[in-house]
C-alpha cells in the first residue's frame, strides 16, 4: 500500500491560494470501512505556512502510523491533515476551515461512512469544534485549547476521549477537564484521564498517549463492525473502561 496526498492547490486555478492545506492518506486494506482524520497543533495567531518539518505535523506521525497498522487490515483508513497555515487567527479559525474541507474530502470518497477524530493541542480545539460533522462518532482531544467559551453543543451524541498532561505549561489541563465536566451532559460518552508527570509536547509516557489514542479508537471501531482485534490493540482502552466512572481518571 503507497500512501498518496490530496493537496487543495492541485484543485483551485494556478496561483489562486496563497496556501493550501494537503492531506496524506494511508490507506486501507480492501474495503474501507471507516476513517480517521487526524489534527496537529499550532499557534495562536500566524499566517506561516505549515511545513512537513514543523514539530506539530510531525507529532501526529505515530499516532497515524498506530493506527494505520492496527486497523488497516480491517478497513481503517487514516487521513492525516496538515493545515495551510500555523495560527487560530481569532475570529478566522484557519484550521476549523482546512478540518472542513479534510472531512469534505473523505465524504467525497467514503460517503456515509463512520469518521474518527484525533488532535493535538490546536488541532484538539478543532476535533471537538469539527465533531459536529454529521459523520463523526468519536472524538479523541489531547491537551486541547479550551476555556469557558468553548462550546460543548458540538459534541452532542458523541464518544470522547479527553487527555491532558497534569504538567501542561501550553494550554490548561484544568479548563478541559471543566470542558469535559460540561460537555458530560451531552456526549454518548466521555473519559477525562489526566497523565501524572506529563507535558503539553507528549515527550513524557509517549506510550501511553499513543497506545490508549489508538485504542480507544479502534475498540470503538472493533465493536460497530463486530470485529475481533489483538489483545494488545484493545488493552489500554480496555483498561479504561474498567476504571470507576469518573471524571477525571489518573494513569
Amino acid at each position: 500500500m503507497f500512501n498518496r496526498k490530496i493537496n487543495e492547490a492541485d484543485e483551485e486555478p494556478q496561483n489562486s491560494l496563497a496556501h493550501a492545506p494537503v492531506l496524506t492518506i494511508r490507506p486501507a486494506q480492501g474495503t474501507v470501512r471507516a476513517v480517521v482524520l487526524v489534527l496537529h497543533g499550532g499557534r495562536a495567531n500566524s499566517y506561516e505556512p505549515v511545513r512537513a518539518r514543523h514539530l506539530s505535523p510531525s507529532r501526529m506521525i505515530p499516532f497515524a502510523r498506530l493506527l494505520h497498522r492496527w486497523g488497516a487490515a480491517h478497513g481503517l483508513a487514516v487521513w492525516s491533515l496538515r493545515n495551510r497555515v500555523r495560527g487560530w487567527n481569532g475570529e478566522e479559525r484557519s484550521p476549523l476551515q482546512d478540518a472542513r474541507w479534510a472531512l469534505q474530502k473523505i465524504h467525497q470518497e467514503h460517503p456515509g461512512l463512520p469518521v474518527y477524530l484525533i488532535g493535538h493541542s490546536m488541532g484538539g480545539s478543532v476535533a471537538l469544534a469539527v465533531a459536529d460533522d454529521e459523520c463523526v462518532d468519536t472524538v479523541v482531544s489531547l491537551a486541547p485549547w479550551t476555556d469557558a467559551e468553548s462550546t460543548i453543543e458540538s459534541v452532542r451524541g458523541r464518544k470522547l476521549l479527553i487527555m491532558h498532561g497534569d504538567k501542561d505549561r501550553w494550554t490548561s489541563a484544568p479548563s478541559s477537564q471543566r470542558y469535559a465536566e460540561r460537555a458530560s451532559t451531552l456526549t454518548r460518552e466521555i473519559f477525562y484521564v489526566k497523565l501524572r508527570g506529563a507535558g503539553h509536547f507528549m515527550f513524557s509516557r509517549i506510550p501511553l498517549w499513543h497506545r490508549l489514542s489508538a485504542s480507544f479508537i479502534l475498540k470503538d471501531f472493533a465493536e460497530r463492525f463486530q470485529l475481533v482485534l489483538r489483545a494488545e490493540v484493545t488493552q489500554a482502552a480496555d483498561r479504561l473502561y474498567r476504571l470507576p466512572p469518573r471524571l477525571p481518571q489518573e494513569l
